[in-house]
């Protein structure tokens, strides 16, 4: 069995003032899970198939949780979200939209597609460390996850 801090984060998002608040979040919430970044739709893709660049999956594992921002270029974050689920060995890891569009027809397509959560990024850095602590707390210290997912 793996140790919590084990379990693989696949960031997904295109802004580098968010990736950069997201790593320092993680670290102010004293969070050592590995965390892969792509920065498009179509990297989320190649990463999670293990293409290209991503081929060696123990560099670029197959993540435990996959956080996603909508707003991508070459392939939104619906997109990739709707072709993770519609993979047999992808869509039982829980993807849980990180996003600052609070449009009810983001949110609720991204339900429909098969989101697991829905979370609009806080602008204050406070905030949005607490948000990763309790995804941390949720995702990866409570849930049960199915035995499809090697973890």
């Amino acid at each position: 069995m793996m140790n919590i801090n084990d379990y693989g984060i696949l960031l997904v998002e295109d802004d580098a003032n968010d990736i950069l608040f997201v790593q320092r979040a993680f670290r102010q919430a004293n969070l050592k899970n590995p965390i892969r970044i792509v920065k498009d739709g179509e990297q989320a893709i190649s990463y999670l198939q293990g293409e290209n660049e991503y081929a060696n999956r123990d560099l670029y594992f197959l993540p435990t949780l996959i956080l996603l921002d909508l707003k991508l270029p070459r392939c939104s974050g619906l997109e990739v979200l709707e072709w993770i689920k519609t993979q047999a060995h992808l869509r039982r890891i829980p993807v849980v939209i990180l996003t600052s569009s609070r449009e009810s027809v983001d949110v609720n397509r991204a339900y429909e597609i098969g989101a697991n959560s829905y979370l609009v990024k806080p602008v204050k850095f406070d905030d949005l460390t607490k948000m990763i602590e309790i995804i941390d707390a949720y995702w990866l210290k409570l849930n049960q996850y199915p035995s499809s997912i090697s973890i």
